[in-house]
């Protein structure tokens, strides 16, 4: 019941409005961080919100309720007005290093809770009750029952006064502020009660709301404590070698990229990075997911998080605490809240509404019936009193940040790294999903497996090869890797006046001869394709083989090409690709292959792993126009790649998909979900877990406001009281808090 203790932040979305995400600070502005103790919920956040939204110079706020941090950007000069707004509406800020240090990366421990305090303050409320049901049942003389009444109104002061002080303190700054709150409508509730003498229900208000509170606060800290976990896999220090060929142990924070580090069996890695000697099994479960150990040596990437479990090993750092990819999981968890999903939107805007339409119903409640219908002021100011506890938004309001949190966290114990809150709700709508190939279906490690040369060539085989492999080692495409691969023995030729043939290939010149590497399609632009050729091709592609031309012009008629050499590549499907289109299919997405290679390399490959359509021959542009067509079809539309060249599809896409393990930078931050250790696997995981997520947003909305109906209705009829209002409320905010936690298990 307390103001939702849900863990929330901030991020941008993609085409998701968000009323949470901050402007764009001027590029003059500075930037204070503060972490304020009392800072919780939205609830606090809409009272900070209107508050500095008065402060000259403040341009912007972001809010990470999860380390309770407070962003404040501002036009350059001191920043004692902001300070003074935030301590007058007892946000008392506690400045924090704004370059984000390790102060900042900390969550802070959850608040003590008064729980003897709370429950001396539930037991006086309880005596008080029971001392006015004695006064009346018992039939006392006069002046024992003014004795009583007196003593059970002795009790309930004090109860209220042991575990409502805080509530009155938020209720006043509240309604001072024009902000009518949760604290607002109890203070309220409480303090109208007590002045017509109903002191044991006023006592068992507001004893039963702080106990509540407590109790959900306590119950919601296993959201934070979820991320709390993830912060605490990376060991704080690191074992790095010295410029004297020593070793010494320095902050993890402070190790630099570059650096080398050492780590002894048994040890947790403290940096992502790239192992450099020796050999071992790191358990990377944390990270991707993976519950099986994944063997490492040297060039293999690790993760920070990770378990050694065998050898020593030694490894040179490829990024910086704040940068790692664990780092970058927590980042996405606590801005869970930023991109909200649309339950929550909605959850938010008609709590913007209920509760002073609430407020508003009690009043005439209160008002209207004695002045028009000649009704006693005691009972109607009554029956308003417990139209305010009802009125409580805060099983509603807790019901979708709770449950959001714990599905982003579930998401990224098993390796799925969700960006925000919105792409969770929505992963259930997805109907298609289009998928790359090199890298993304297969394991993106092609090799060489066939040579092949015209008719009469068969003697300049090795020169072939040479020039081959001296224009591949110039492109990073796939197929040119494994061409450059395969002749890394070979004396590789110097090329000059290179250029990137974008959808056809790669060019250069040596020895005053124009080289090209390449498709087909770049054959019959420089007039070397033939029938003998496409034949060639066609039984290769046939075998599911992707191949690359070699042909050579002179460098004064580039237009009069030969082909020299046709070199075939192989890449494998990834073992879990078939499996993981079956559970597609099965959850009713239609998959489909869009790639670049030829048509009957495209038809082999979606073939063997069993999706149900393919696009083949596509550039970077015609991935974004197949997109786009299905989504024109009305189609929820999910792209999966882990190249620059599937970033525009990515982006367009309702739901990006990003191989991370494997994938370009470019193509992970363009995406709204990454996949830790590239397991195809875990899309229709996610689909599942989205679809969990959103049925449990639905229960507990559906949930809260039902309570609330029957409790509207029992009031009118007379026949609730505040107590069992506060005791309805209580148990809804319980009830919807315990649902929400169970996507953690999921």
């Amino acid at each position: 019941m307390s103001h939702c203790h849900s863990c929330c932040a901030h991020r941008h979305g993609k085409d998701v409005p968000s009323s949470a995400a901050p402007a764009a600070p001027a590029a003059t502005d500075t930037r204070a961080v503060y972490r304020i103790p009392n800072m919780d919920c939205p609830v606090e956040e809409a009272l900070i919100r209107k508050k500095l939204a008065g402060v000259p110079g403040v341009t912007g706020l972001e809010f990470d309720l999860l380390r309770r941090l407070l962003m404040v950007d501002h036009a350059p000069g001191p920043t004692t007005a902001i300070e003074e707004a935030l301590a007058a509406i007892d946000m008392i800020p506690e400045p924090v290093d704004a370059s984000g240090g390790a102060a900042a990366a900390q969550l802070p421990p959850a608040p003590a809770i008064p729980w003897r305090r709370l429950c001396l303050a539930t037991a006086l409320a309880a005596l008080a009750e029971c001392a006015a049901l004695g006064a009346e049942w018992a039939l006392l003389p006069a002046a024992l029952a003014a004795t009583a009444e007196a003593l059970s109104a002795g009790l309930a002061l004090a109860a209220i006064l042991l575990a409502g002080l805080g509530t009155f303190r938020k209720g006043w700054l509240a309604l001072v502020n024009r902000n009518l709150n949760i604290n607002a409508l109890m203070a309220v509730a409480v303090t109208g009660a007590f002045c017509i003498g109903q002191f044991p229900e006023a006592a068992m208000v507001m004893a039963l709301f702080n106990l509540a509170e407590s109790i959900e606060a306590r119950a919601l800290d296993r959201a934070r404590t979820a991320v709390r976990d993830l912060l605490a896999l990376a060991p704080p220090t690191a074992t790095v070698l010295q410029p004297d060929g020593s070793w010494r142990e320095e902050s993890a924070a402070d190790v630099p990229v570059g650096s080398r580090v050492r780590v002894r069996p048994g040890e947790r890695v403290a940096l992502d990075g790239v192992v450099v000697a020796g050999r071992s099994a790191l358990n990377q479960a944390p990270i991707t997911g993976e519950s099986i150990p994944v063997e490492k040596a040297p060039g293999d990437a690790i993760y920070a998080g990770s378990v050694n479990e065998t050898g020593a090993f030694e490894f040179t750092v490829t990024a910086a605490a704040r940068d790692t990819t664990l780092a970058r999981i927590i980042h996405a968890v606590e801005e869970a809240q930023a991109t909200r999903a649309p339950m929550q939107r909605f959850v938010d805007r008609f709590a913007r509404w209920y509760t002073p339409a609430v407020f508003a119903l009690a009043l005439a409640t209160a008002i209207i019936p004695p002045l028009a219908l000649d009704a006693g002021w005691t009972d109607s100011i009554s029956t308003a009193l417990v139209l305010l506890v009802i009125g409580c938004p805060c099983a509603l309001v807790i019901s979708t940040p709770v449950t959001v949190v714990s599905g982003m966290a579930a998401a990224a114990r098993k390796g799925i790294l969700v960006k925000g809150g919105a792409w969770l709700e929505q992963g259930r709508l997805l109907d298609h999903l289009a998928l790359d190939k090199t890298g993304t279906l297969t394991r993106g490690e092609p090799r060489q497996t066939d040579v092949l040369l015209p008719d009469g060539d068969d003697g300049r085989g090795d020169e072939a090869a040479v020039m081959a492999a001296s224009l591949a080692a110039r492109s990073d495409h796939p197929v040119s890797r494994a061409i450059a691969e395969a002749g890394a023995h070979l004396p590789l030729r110097e090329m000059d006046a290179i250029a990137a043939l974008p959808g056809e290939g790669v060019a250069g010149s040596s020895g005053g001869r124009r080289w090209y590497l390449g498709n087909l399609r770049l054959m019959e632009r420089l007039g070397a394709a033939s029938a003998d050729l496409a034949g060639r091709l066609a039984a290769l592609e046939a075998r599911g083989k992707t191949t690359a031309i070699l042909a050579e012009a002179d460098a004064a008629q580039p237009e009069c090409a030969r082909v020299r050499a046709i070199f075939a590549v192989a890449d494998g499907l990834r073992e879990t690709s078939v499996e993981a289109v079956a559970q597609l299919r099965a959850l009713g997405v239609r998959t489909l292959l869009l790639t670049g290679d030829t048509e009957a390399t495209a038809r082999a490959m979606a073939a063997t792993a069993g999706v149900d359509d393919w696009r083949a021959g596509l550039l970077p542009q015609d991935k974004l126009r197949i997109v786009e067509e299905l989504e024109r079809r009305g189609a929820r539309v999910g792209m999966v790649g882990d190249g620059i060249n599937d970033a525009p599809a990515l982006a367009r896409a309702d739901i990006g998909f990003a191989m991370a393990a494997g994938g370009t930078d470019t193509a992970i931050e363009t995406a709204d979900v990454a996949l830790m250790d590239d397991d195809l696997r875990k899309i229709p995981r996610f689909i599942r877990l989205s679809r969990a997520t959103h049925a449990v947003l639905v229960e507990n909305i559906a949930f809260a406001l039902g309570i609330k109906a029957v409790f509207f209705a029992l009031t009118f009829a007379g026949m609730a009281s505040m107590w069992m209002a506060v005791l309805a409320d209580v148990g809804a905010s319980l009830a919807v808090v315990g649902n929400g936690l169970r996507i953690l298990r999921k």
